[in-house]
């Protein structure tokens, strides 16, 4: 009859064993893998760039759900584009102009295609704004990224180990004169 109970009872607390063994490890335990899965605004500076423009013109435009969506595919693979050419070209402002200005008339054919007239005449008259705006944040934000990893530089191992200035090891010299002339 007590075996009975005890096995009854190894089975009840099994379950409970069994989720404390699978709880996360204590903050100063190991290090927990980053999903990398998930997007993250220092890896993917390009779609917060779009995402921003696309708030400003579904907002100014007054734009409703399908044409937001439309709108931000839009403007992401657009800004994706800008992003390659403003690498590609870095420091050489005339050729980023003149390749930024395809993409600019590609993005104006695709959006008349899904705004209405009303809403592409508003946006036709401001589209300079909407550039201006664009290249502004992505002036601040190339920045601000390259500021952010110089001053908070991401664990290069696992261990959360990051570079930083090397320790310096002090100087040991010996007391009194030992060089050739000492006697």
């Amino acid at each position: 009859m007590n075996s009975k109970l005890a096995f009854a009872a190894l089975l009840l607390l099994a379950p409970a064993a069994a989720a404390v063994a699978q709880q996360a490890p204590p903050v100063g335990g190991p290090v927990m893998v980053r999903d990398q899965t998930q997007s993250s605004p220092r890896l993917n500076p390009v779609q917060a760039r779009a995402e921003r423009l696309s708030t400003r013109m579904a907002r100014q435009l007054r734009l409703n759900g399908y044409q937001s969506a439309r709108v931000r595919a839009i403007n992401e693979d657009k800004a994706a584009k800008m992003a390659a050419i403003e690498r590609k070209n870095a420091g050489n402002q005339k050729a980023i102009d003149q390749q930024a200005s395809a993409v600019y008339r590609e993005r104006d054919q695709e959006l008349q295609a899904v705004l209405s007239t009303d809403q592409y005449s508003s946006y036709y008259e401001t589209r300079a704004a909407y550039s201006k705006y664009d290249r502004d944040y992505a002036n601040s934000a190339a920045t601000a990224a390259l500021v952010n990893s110089v001053q908070n530089p991401t664990p290069v191992r696992a261990n959360d180990a990051t570079i930083g200035p090397a320790r310096t090891k002090p100087v040991s010299r010996p007391a009194g004169n030992l060089g050739r002339n000492a006697r």
